[in-house]
């Protein structure tokens, strides 16, 4: 009895795992040979730590003066739904940072590209690399639209206090 309940958590635990690994892996007809392969996968060059817009398609964001109230509920909506399991509203971290502060931080370009193109700004970006050292948990993405990523923007901006 206790070999079969080992045998089911083991189960349980791998699928989990697997479940977290990258979303975006493609098959093809010559994946076996691919994974295969001897030679060492290539590392990402990062992004200097300069390049404040981080890597994606937003480079320039137009924010709302006063802020747009619509957005505000639709960023919070998400954030209850996709993110408030894994980020705080205030500085404690909790398996990701707390957002508080965030958008003194970050710029908004960089806060929507990680959004957004979360896997991109986790193998080249520089300062996402470094804050994934300090998590440790890798995060997923979470397949948002742009509209999404801004409203999100725009309840980060009131959560620290922006007008």
């Amino acid at each position: 009895m206790k070999l079969k309940l080992f045998c089911i958590a083991f189960c349980a635990i791998a699928v989990a795992l697997y479940s977290c690994g990258n979303s975006e892996r493609k098959s093809s007809p010559n994946a076996a040979s691919e994974t295969a392969s001897t030679e060492p996968a290539a590392t990402p060059t990062p992004v200097p730590s300069g390049d404040a817009k981080g890597v994606g398609k937003f480079t320039n964001v137009q924010l709302t003066h006063p802020l747009d109230e619509k957005m505000i509920v639709a960023g919070q909506q998400t954030y209850d739904v996709k993110c408030a399991s894994c980020h705080k509203m205030t500085d404690e971290k909790l398996v990701g940072p707390g957002w508080k502060g965030v958008t003194d931080r970050r710029t908004p370009e960089w806060i929507m590209n990680f959004i957004t193109n979360t896997d991109e700004m986790l193998n080249k970006d520089a300062e996402a690399q470094a804050m994934l050292e300090i998590c440790m948990v890798r995060m997923p993405n979470q397949n948002l639209k742009d509209e999404d990523a801004r409203a999100i923007l725009e309840f980060m901006r009131k959560n620290d206090g922006k007008n």
